[in-house]
């Protein structure tokens, strides 16, 4: 922890995180009592804030969980059961990745402001690689294929990569998957 004091600030007393070290900006020429007092309120508050970003972060993954669970109902027969479904900080070549031997399905945080018919999309095409081996086949679009704004959400997805300045995602290849057969059409 750190204490910066400053002779302009007069009465207000505020902390944040740097790195992995709290500051506490306070007015100097504090008694020692009230500077401990203040140091430890506002640790105080910075913890609770912690402990509520944890709990909206948690609560969002329970939230995509399930509606990785709805769409596989709706459209893919139930047929994709993943053990786990979360938002992952924003990967710099990919929207979403899937994990088959283990189940998991991780969603860049970058989506989480896009429509939901594209977060739709994303997470079919993850939750297609659950049960459908070999990449981006034949197989593979007909399954994704069978959510119905597929089409629509890729070229959202195209158009947001350019507008977001993140060209690794501009092109769309299929670096998520070893076997790429219909290139220019994954989620990436």
């Amino acid at each position: 922890m750190e204490i910066r004091r400053s002779a302009r600030r007069k009465r207000t007393v505020s902390a944040r995180r740097e790195g992995d070290k709290v500051v506490v900006l306070m007015p100097t020429g504090l008694s020692t009592q009230a500077e401990a007092e203040l140091v430890a309120e506002m640790i105080g508050k910075l913890e609770r804030a912690d402990r509520r970003a944890a709990a909206r972060a948690e609560r969002s993954d329970v939230e995509l969980a399930e509606r990785a669970a709805r769409l596989s109902a709706r459209w893919l027969g139930d047929a994709a059961a993943p053990t786990s479904v979360r938002w992952v900080p924003s990967m710099r070549t990919r929207w979403a990745s899937c994990t088959p031997t283990d189940g998991t399905i991780r969603v860049s945080e970058v989506l989480q402001t896009v429509p939901a018919y594209v977060l739709d999309y994303v997470l079919v095409h993850e939750l297609v690689h659950l049960y459908v081996a070999g990449g981006h086949n034949e197989r593979f679009w007909r399954e994704v294929r069978s959510y119905p704004k597929t089409e629509r959400a890729m070229g959202y997805l195209e158009a947001y990569s350019v507008v977001t300045r993140q060209p690794g995602l501009a092109d769309m290849t299929a670096r998520d998957c070893s076997d790429t057969d219909d290139p220019g059409t994954s989620t990436g």
